[in-house]
């Protein structure tokens, strides 16, 4: 996943197509929450103009993390579309807030940062294990695990007779 820029250069006739698998498990060092990484499946184009290649790209794997209850391990797969373009002379010229534009690293391009990049940010802030048990205590010193999911459309709702009142008025209109 690494061109120098003369190597992009001989391959814009040509095209480049991108299928191969990579080991992303350096993210795991990133984010200690992200307990495991497949290899990520990554597909996709190079496509040229005079002055830049921009990567069309598809990202497929999944990751574990810990349940936000029970400490469980969750996998989430995830499939994100990315674009990333890279110029290839140093006369082109971008739009400023243009966030898929990135400098080269020498003479070099290089997708794995930005792919790692696209993984964190596909990460959940919080995922839940369908197990009710796990590592996680259910109760300490002074507090107990009270997690009752309630439907949240329920017709048992207590009103705060404050508000009593008020819910009269909308019916009378």
């Amino acid at each position: 996943m690494k061109w120098s820029v003369q190597q992009l250069q001989t391959l814009r006739h040509k095209g480049l197509q991108l299928n191969e698998s990579v080991d992303m498990s350096q993210v795991m060092s990133v984010d200690r929450e992200i307990r495991d990484v497949t290899p990520v499946h990554v597909s996709g184009k190079a496509l040229f103009t005079k002055e830049s290649v921009t990567f069309k790209l598809q990202l497929e794997g999944s990751m574990t993390l810990p349940c936000a209850r029970t400490l469980n391990d969750v996998k989430h797969p995830f499939t994100i579309q990315a674009v990333e373009i890279f110029p290839l002379e140093e006369w082109a010229t971008f739009e400023e807030d243009d966030d898929d534009v990135h400098d080269l690293d020498g003479q070099t391009v290089n997708l794995l940062p930005y792919i790692q990049e696209r993984i964190l940010l596909e990460k959940p802030l919080r995922v839940f294990s369908d197990q009710k048990a796990g590592p996680a205590p259910e109760e300490g010193p002074g507090w107990q695990l009270n997690v009752d999911v309630e439907d949240e459309h329920s017709d048992d709702t207590q009103v705060d007779p404050r508000l009593k009142k008020l819910g009269d008025f909308f019916d009378k209109h």
